[in-house]
């Protein structure tokens, strides 16, 4: 089998050299970049499995970069940055980083990351479900549709989870209710509906008229694959 391959993007040499030899140390073969000229063309054209990704290089910073690629493929990126603001923070996972690391930092650390990312992204089998091109990655909250990750909260995710679970069948609110919260408190029929509401809002910014979740009149929601257009 071959190595998985990291795609380096770091313009500081040493800190490049470390992070090469501690990825070959853990098996994994890498390619490095200096700055952001041909990052996005390299990914269209090699196979990668992860790239950590500097945010400030040169030519073409990391937010560029994280945007240019994330509009074709959802590969695994960490962002990797002396910035340790929370807005800087934010502003990585939002577009589209799948985790985040602060220099100065640990190879080590990296690498524990780099192998907890690769294995939400290559979950076992058994804890993935798929349907009508949703996937959905139990063991790391990750639901994907055609490949392209839906930023569902761990509510959302655990309510399309039941629904995608029971093609078919009708899940009044309160079931809803009381399957995804361990404490039902204070938690009525609004929440659930404002929860379906954010969850096709969401699905819909990454597939224009998908609507998947059915609202069954005065009696709850199922799934059943359908398009609006």
């Amino acid at each position: 089998m071959a190595a998985q391959k990291i795609l380096i993007v770091e313009d500081e040499e040493n800190i490049a050299e470390v992070l090469i030899a501690y990825s070959k140390q853990q098996g994994f073969s890498t390619h490095h970049f200096n700055s952001g000229i041909g990052v996005t063309n390299y990914v269209k054209h090699n196979p990668v499995d992860l790239i950590l990704l500097d945010l400030m290089i040169p030519e073409v910073d990391g937010i560029q970069l994280c945007k240019q690629i994330r509009a074709f493929s959802s590969i695994p990126i960490i962002m990797v940055t002396a910035k340790s603001s929370e807005i800087d923070r934010l502003l990585g996972l939002e577009l589209g980083a799948d985790d985040y690391i602060c220099k100065p930092f640990s190879p080590k650390e990296v690498m524990a990351r780099i192998k907890a990312v690769l294995r939400r992204a290559n979950p076992n089998p058994s804890q993935v479900i798929t349907h009508s091109g949703f996937a959905l990655n139990k063991e790391g909250y990750v639901a994907s549709l055609h490949g392209k990750n839906i930023a569902l909260t761990a509510v959302e995710f655990n309510i399309f989870l039941l629904l995608i679970s029971h093609v078919g069948r009708v899940f009044s609110r309160e079931d809803i209710i009381k399957h995804v919260y361990n404490d039902t408190i204070d938690i009525s029929d609004r929440n659930i509906d404002t929860h379906i509401k954010n969850i096709r809002k969401k699905m819909t910014e990454i597939e224009v008229g998908v609507n998947p979740i059915v609202a069954v009149y005065s009696v709850g929601y199922k799934f059943e694959y359908q398009r609006d257009i």
